[in-house]
């Protein structure tokens, strides 16, 4: 067991938790304590499995498409304390390509490792976080582990958000937090982000200044504003604004989202319409999004939820001939059934429901887009398994 954590620590990037992805797994027993029977008495090393995997059944307008086996996620996670100041946490997809961005900026994979870097914690006010790192973009399903959404809104499935920088951290009181982030705005190359026609920004960097407050742990804060550098005299504007509710069995959230950017940097209008004539992505768009999620635990080994989603996606001014304006409404819907069967763990068995629904404005159907809807019932498991 020495050789086999000797390993992992020299292989491991290090990095801690620092702003993101609550462990469901904490206090967990571990699959090593429970084959061994020893009991860990340190938090000095922790190595997790996270896991996401279904059968689902797809519909597309309509009409059956597949069905099949998925793998949505595979991700392995390790993380630790080294001393009271210094800490560390690395997490990789294993089902996402490993091999660095072309004319990245960052020397790092863009998709496939999460997180990468150490932690520093001066004292119970001050800590900071280096290295890659998940944007500390506002919102409350943003701050869950990944493996625990089953669908998100457009537009934080289109971003980028493990970018590789340095996260400050100022506890100003014991339910208030705020933190100070600076990022790269890309980890790929300016073409594969924003296609042709654009000069790169001297310094292209991402700042974002986060607020995170709990009112007695009944209504939780999660509120963010963000600036990015995407190009020369290009810049983005993102606020986020989540807020929880927690009353004993039952918890909800609203997130509201506002995005403005200089380049479309999720393509989604771009991909509308077509680039500009520069062959780049478009110029000015918008995206505003509302996530809603209600569920409540009935029983300690039951839960139910229900969660809606709604989208606006245009452009906040014209690009020559294309006119400004909303191009699509994109409309989000889920229920889901969870059951826990283990206690004192977070291993859930789910049978979800998930729709899409699409509409697009005339000058959108003006290049040819239409309407369209996605129904999927998926049937899995998910699991943050405590290795050791």
């Amino acid at each position: 067991m020495k050789k086999i954590l000797l390993f992992a620590l020299l292989f491991v990037p290090t990095t801690i938790m620092a702003q993101q992805d609550k462990d469901a797994s904490a206090g967990e027993e571990s699959l090593f304590e429970k084959i061994t029977k020893i009991e860990k008495k340190q938090d000095n090393f922790h190595f997790l499995l996270n896991l996401n995997n279904s059968f689902d059944v797809n519909q597309g307008n309509g009409e059956f498409q597949n069905a099949k086996f998925n793998m949505r996620q595979i991700r392995i996670e390790a993380k630790g304390n080294f001393n009271k100041t210094f800490s560390f946490r690395w997490r990789q997809r294993l089902n996402r390509n490993n091999s660095p961005a072309p004319d990245g900026i960052d020397n790092m994979p863009s998709s496939s490792i999460d997180v990468a870097g150490i932690g520093v914690r001066t004292s119970d006010v001050f800590s900071m976080f280096l290295g890659k790192q998940c944007a500390a973009y506002g919102g409350i399903e943003f701050d869950l582990n990944p493996i625990e959404i089953y669908e998100y809104s457009d537009m934080v499935d289109y971003m980028s958000n493990f970018l590789t920088g340095a996260n400050f951290q100022f506890q100003l009181h014991p339910n208030h937090q705020l933190q100070l982030q600076v990022l790269d705005s890309r980890s790929a190359s300016m073409e594969d982000m924003y296609g042709q026609g654009y000069e790169q920004s001297k310094v292209p960097l991402l700042y974002t200044v986060n607020w995170n407050g709990s009112f007695g742990g009944v209504f939780n804060t999660r509120w963010s504003y963000s600036i990015m550098s995407q190009a020369k005299s290009h810049q983005s504007h993102y606020i986020a604004l989540g807020n929880e509710l927690n009353l004993d069995k039952f918890n909800a959230f609203f997130d509201v989202m506002y995005m403005r950017e200089g380049i479309d940097r999720e393509g989604i209008v771009s991909g509308i319409v077509g680039n500009n004539p520069q062959g780049g992505h478009l110029n000015d768009a918008e995206y505003l999004s509302f996530v809603l999620k209600a569920q409540y635990r009935f029983s300690p080994k039951w839960n139910v939820f229900v969660k809606g989603m709604l989208e606006n996606e245009g452009l906040s001014k014209a690009n020559g001939v294309i006119e400004k304006g909303k191009y699509r409404t994109a409309y989000g819907y889920l229920a889901g059934l969870e059951f826990y069967p283990l206690n004192n763990s977070n291993l859930h068995f789910f049978l979800t429901y998930v729709g899409r629904h699409y509409s697009y404005t005339d000058r959108a159907k003006a290049y040819g887009a239409d309407n369209y809807s996605t129904n999927r019932i998926s049937l899995g498991y998910i699991w943050q398994l405590p290795m050791f």
